[in-house]
């Protein structure tokens, strides 16, 4: 595997200045690619270089904008192998009117674009594998193996960089793990006013002497939302009081799932303890607020951006032993318990997560601001938005120098 580097070098940013790097990706909305191309955008402009970004559009084009990239409309999220086809040609004229001197993909669809205009150019060509992308079928796994045709393979996680060798073992020699960076000027505890959590403590229902247990997460089934109300209606059982257990997050148009988690929720009796607000626009207060947070995934999470963000704020976490969550995670035996930052626990096993909570709560208050000081500075020092960019724009000035290498050529 490539390795990476912890600072831009002089030679680096002698690299990039004055280059110019082209992202493209379906569209600039809300997720994690989006957030990240808009970071990467403004790292590349800070370090002298053009940032462009291609995609039909979104409503991240104004920030982009505003941190110095430049928006290259596109059709880039159409799927039809016709319209692909004439994309490829159309791109090749963009990356010639527009001098591009590198290019990175950062979904499939696109992807496949991309790398035929980088091939018809002679364009160092990089991807980010974002997701664990399913893989029924022959077919579809030859779809998804875009994403491992880089000069350059950015893996999200070592969990990501793993599947990705299973699947692809073509792309081992040009993989490079960098974890998603995580903004900790705006996830910073001394920056949260008092008024932000008692207006989100407010607005949830949770009395003032109550502890809350949060799951930030979009309701889905496999975000584990079912097993953390199982553990909730047997901490009840054992006699816990005062923790209020909120499941925050967006249902995305799940109607019948959110009505099986409130029948669910008050067949168990919790009605009075759980929570379920919709989606959380101050998630920095939301974590803050917060006794413990968890992320009890049943399928395996590609990065597990949460985790990371409450660790930032200081907020014990109980997450599964599953995926790329773990590695963000500081638990035994990986350490000793005085080192923990977190509770690690097998996936889809309430009483594991019941009792790592009931663990968790119970921690007094020195212990706690001791294990707040751990993760942040575990956050500050593996995940943070300039190790991310720093990485990222370190492989742009390797692949400038040395020019296009990877398995895309073959």
């Amino acid at each position: 595997m490539l390795t990476d580097g912890s600072r831009l070098s002089s030679a680096a940013i002698a690299a990039l200045a004055g280059r110019t790097v082209l992202q493209i990706i379906p569209e600039l909305n809300a997720g994690g690619a989006e957030r990240t191309t808009i970071d990467i955008a403004a790292a590349l402009a800070q370090a002298g270089a053009r940032a462009l970004v291609a995609t039909r559009g979104g409503r991240l084009i104004s920030e982009l904008q505003a941190k110095g990239g430049v928006w290259i409309p596109f059709p880039a999220k159409t799927k039809n192998p016709l319209a692909m086809a004439l994309n490829v040609r159309r791109l090749k004229r963009v990356m010639r009117d527009e001098g591009v001197d590198l290019i990175h993909a950062r979904s499939r669809a696109p992807a496949w674009v991309a790398l035929g205009a980088a091939r018809g150019t002679n364009t160092p060509f990089v991807t980010t594998y974002h997701g664990s992308y399913a893989s029924q079928s022959i077919l579809k796994t030859f779809y998804n193996s875009v994403m491992a045709r880089g000069d350059v393979v950015i893996a999200n996680s070592h969990y990501t960089a793993r599947r990705i060798v299973d699947l692809h073992p073509f792309a081992h020699e040009h993989l490079c793990v960098i974890h998603r960076g995580t903004d900790l000027r705006s996830f910073s505890p001394r920056d949260v006013a008092p008024e932000r959590i008692q207006k989100l403590r407010k607005d949830w229902g949770v009395n003032p002497d109550e502890q809350i247990v949060l799951l930030a997460a979009r309701l889905t089934s496999w975000k584990g939302q079912m097993v953390l109300i199982e553990a909730a209606r047997r901490l009840k059982e054992a006699g816990m009081t005062g923790t209020t257990f909120v499941l925050a997050g967006d249902d995305q148009g799940r109607d019948g799932y959110v009505r099986t988690l409130r029948k669910k929720i008050e067949e168990a009796g919790l009605s009075d303890i759980v929570r379920i607000p919709g989606h959380c626009t101050d998630m920095p207060a939301a974590f803050m607020a917060s006794a413990v947070v968890t992320v009890p995934s049943t399928q395996p999470e590609a990065f597990g951006r949460s985790a990371v963000e409450a660790q930032a704020m200081g907020a014990p976490v109980v997450v599964s032993d599953l995926g790329a969550v773990p590695e963000t995670v500081l638990a035994p035996p990986q350490v000793d318990p005085s080192a923990r930052t977190g509770w690690r626990v097998p996936p889809d096993d309430p009483q594991a997560l019941a009792d790592a909570l009931a663990h968790a709560l119970s921690l007094t208050q020195s212990s706690r601001d001791a294990l707040a000081g751990r993760a942040r500075a575990h956050v500050e020092a593996n995940f943070s938005l300039e190790h991310m960019c720093v990485q990222t724009l370190n492989v742009y000035a390797a692949l400038l120098e040395d020019g296009p290498t990877g398995p895309s050529r073959g």
